[in-house]
């Protein structure tokens, strides 16, 4: 096994133990849960920047690397809601979109086309970082509940710009082009590892 597909498996390792922290809360379960949640995020850096850097960009890591990062951000704002810091709803919104996008992005392998990651998917990634550190921090520092809240917000808007896009370019790359119909796949290139979905 190779250096970043092994940091990829230690982002998904990493789950259980954040909720852990999170929902025991237990003296100073907060404060590490969050450590948790950076370091997740470190290693989602690390392995891209390792794949490209000693190119070990692998097919299995384009696979696991989104599924990470689906599971950490999941389970973060999941672990959210059960502290009552963040609406339910939003989390179904943000949740929901990311599996809808894996879906749509998985039929379109099947028919041969690889969707890459768009600066919209990235940007969604970066935004759902950014409102987890601060809904956890806030949860203990109440003067970030207004940026927190902004960042959430942001999340949501990007999570469903983004999502209109992916089915944007599905219809484009598939549909439009006949892909169904035996016309010849368009196959997209892969995007290397460390783009968002």
């Amino acid at each position: 096994m190779n250096l970043p597909n092994a940091l990829t498996l230690l982002r998904i390792f990493l789950v259980p133990i954040l909720v852990a922290l999170l929902l025991t809360r237990t003296e100073g379960g907060l404060f590490l849960g969050t450590a948790v949640f950076g370091i997740g995020v470190l290693t989602d850096y690390l392995d891209g920047y390792f794949a490209r850097r000693r190119n070990q960009v692998t097919r299995v890591g384009m696979l696991l690397d989104p599924l990470a990062d689906k599971l950490l951000t999941a389970a973060a704002f999941i672990s959210l809601v059960e502290m009552d810091a963040v609406p339910a709803w939003m989390v179904v919104i943000i949740v929901g979109r990311d599996f809808a996008v894996t879906g749509l992005r998985n039929v379109a392998a099947g028919r041969g086309v690889l969707m890459p990651a768009s600066g919209l998917g990235k940007g969604k990634m970066v935004s759902q970082v950014v409102a987890i550190f601060l809904l956890l921090l806030a949860t203990r520092a109440p003067v970030l509940e207004l940026p927190a809240l902004v960042a959430l917000w942001v999340a949501v808007g990007l999570s469903l710009v983004s999502a209109m896009d992916y089915v944007r370019r599905y219809w484009r790359e598939t549909v439009r082009q006949g892909t169904s119909e035996g016309a010849g796949p368009s196959r997209a290139t892969a995007a290397p590892r460390g783009h968002r979905s």
